[in-house]
């Protein structure tokens, strides 16, 4: 049984000081054809789906940049 592992997305926003943040569930590879597509139209839109079901729309304009990081897996115990 496999469990889906969580990836955690860093959007930094032209002119904006903070960050959006976001936990979702879909594959790395997903989300890096959703950010091209969003990147290769300067009308465009990015749109991504959290983990709880809520959805972010961002102008591809208006994007500085985009970081994906997976959550590695937690060890459980004393092994390193």
């Amino acid at each position: 049984m496999s469990y889906a592992r969580d990836v955690e997305i860093r959007i930094g926003i032209v002119n904006t000081a903070r960050e959006l943040v976001i936990q979702t569930t879909q594959s790395t590879p997903e989300l890096e054809k959703a950010i091209a597509t969003a990147l290769a139209d300067d009308k465009g839109t990015l749109r991504l789906e959290d983990e709880k079901g809520h959805i972010f729309v961002v102008a591809s304009r208006t994007l500085a940049f985009v970081e994906i990081g997976e959550e590695k897996s937690r060890k459980v115990g004393f092994a390193p």
